[in-house]
C-alpha cells in the first residue's frame, strides 16, 4: 500500500508529522496531489488553544490547491491531472437553514468540513467536489489559487456588508482577512477605505492593496481617529477583522448612525463582549455576525483570483516545505508572516 506524509493536530501546542495511506477516492470524490496548503489563522486558533471544530487526533489543514491524483465513481466534471481547488466544507442544501438561503448556517456544516490539506495527498469529499471544488487556470499559480476558502469568507461578509457606492468603510485589522476585505469593499463601490492596524509593514501592505487612509493603533485611539476623519460623524460601514474583544466594542463606536458594523473575528469560546446600549439603540447601528461561507460565495471568490480583481501576492509571505508546518504556525503567531504556502515537494531544508 502505498503512503505519505501528513501533518496531525494531536492537541493545543502539539502536531506530529505521520506516514500514512495515501487515501483513495469513494463514489463521487477525487484525490488529489497537494501543491500548495496555505496556512490559516484558523489553524493557528487551533494550534494555539483548541477549537471547537478540530477534534484530535486529527490531519490538519483546510486551504489547498494541487493535481487531481485519482478520480471515484461518478465524477463527471473532473479527471485525472486536472488543476483544482475548493473549499473545506460544503452544505447539505436541504435543512431549516440552507432552505431559508443561509448555507453558511446549514446545521449539518460542523460534520461536513474535511481537514488533511498539510499533507501530500488529500482526498475530497463528493459533497465539496459536487458545489465547491474548481478548476484552476494555468496562468493562476496554487499557491493563490488556495486562497479560494478564505476569501469566499471575506466576499460573504463583504456582501453582508451592504456597501452603497460612495461610502466610507473602516476595517479594523491588516491581516489576510482585512487585506481581501479592503479590495472587495473598493469593488462594491466603497470610496474611501480607512485600514486601522499596529504593523507598519502590514499596514503598507493595506496601502499596495487600495486602502485610502490608514492608521496605527499603536499612534492614538482609532475612533477618534475615524470620527475625525468623517467629520465627527462616523464610517458608513466598519469591519472588525482584528479578533479581540476590545476591537469588537471599537467598531461599534466608530460607526455612524445608521451604519452597518461586521463583526467577522471569532473570539474564543464564552467571550462576552460589552456594548453602549444607548449607542446601539438611538444610533440604529446594524450589528451583524458572519460565518464562514456559501457556494455562491466561493464561486464569486474563485472569479476574482481567476480575473485578478482580488490580488493575494502582497498577503502570501512565501513558501515552507512540509515539515515546517509548526514553524509555520509560530512566525504567524509572532506576526512575522502573513500566510505562508504549505508546498509537499519542495526539499526538507
Amino acid at each position: 500500500m502505498a503512503t505519505m506524509r501528513g501533518v496531525y493536530f494531536l492537541e493545543p501546542g502539539k502536531l506530529e508529522m505521520r506516514e500514512v495511506p495515501v487515501p483513495q477516492p469513494g463514489p463521487g470524490e477525487v484525490v488529489i496531489k497537494v501543491e500548495s496548503a496555505t496556512t490559516c489563522g484558523t489553524d493557528l486558533k487551533a494550534w494555539r488553544r483548541g477549537h471547537k471544530l478540530f477534534k484530535p487526533p486529527m490531519p490538519f489543514g483546510h486551504e489547498y490547491a494541487g493535481i487531481i491524483s485519482a478520480v471515484g465513481a461518478g465524477v463527471t466534471r473532473f479527471k485525472e491531472g486536472d488543476a483544482v481547488t475548493g473549499t473545506n466544507a460544503a452544505p447539505c442544501n436541504e435543512c431549516f437553514y440552507c432552505k431559508r438561503g443561509t448555507q453558511q448556517l446549514c446545521i449539518h456544516l460542523e460534520g461536513r468540513f474535511n481537514f488533511g490539506s498539510y499533507a501530500e495527498y488529500h482526498r475530497i469529499p463528493d459533497y465539496i467536489v459536487a458545489q465547491n471544488l474548481f478548476h484552476v487556470p494555468s496562468h493562476l499559480p496554487f499557491t493563490e489559487a488556495s486562497f479560494v476558502e478564505p476569501l469566499g469568507c471575506a466576499v460573504l461578509c463583504a456582501i453582508n456588508a451592504d456597501i452603497e457606492l460612495g461610502d466610507t468603510v473602516a476595517i479594523i485589522g491588516v491581516g489576510a482577512q482585512g487585506l481581501m476585505q479592503i479590495q472587495l469593499v473598493k469593488a462594491l463601490g466603497a470610496s474611501r477605505v480607512i485600514a486601522i492596524g499596529r504593523s507598519a509593514g502590514r499596514l503598507q501592505k493595506a496601502k499596495e492593496v487600495g486602502a485610502d487612509v490608514i492608521f496605527s493603533s499603536n499612534d492614538g485611539d482609532p475612533v477618534a481617529f475615524v470620527k475625525e476623519l468623517t467629520d465627527g460623524q462616523g464610517a458608513d460601514v466598519v469591519i472588525e477583522a482584528a479578533g479581540s474583544a476590545d476591537t469588537w466594542q471599537q467598531a461599534v463606536m466608530m460607526a455612524r448612525n445608521g451604519a452597518t458594523v461586521m463583526q467577522f473575528s471569532g473570539l474564543p469560546g464564552g467571550t462576552q463582549v460589552a456594548f453602549d446600549a444607548t449607542k446601539l439603540h438611538y444610533g440604529e447601528i446594524t450589528m451583524k455576525g458572519t460565518f464562514h461561507m456559501n457556494p455562491r460565495a466561493a464561486e464569486m471568490a474563485m472569479q476574482m483570483l481567476v480575473t485578478g480583481q482580488v490580488t493575494v501576492k502582497p498577503i502570501l509571505d512565501g513558501t515552507v516545505p512540509l515539515s515546517q508546518v509548526e514553524s509555520a504556525l509560530q512566525r504567524m503567531q509572532r506576526s512575522e508572516v502573513i500566510k505562508l504556502a504549505v508546498v509537499p515537494s519542495l526539499p526538507e531544508s
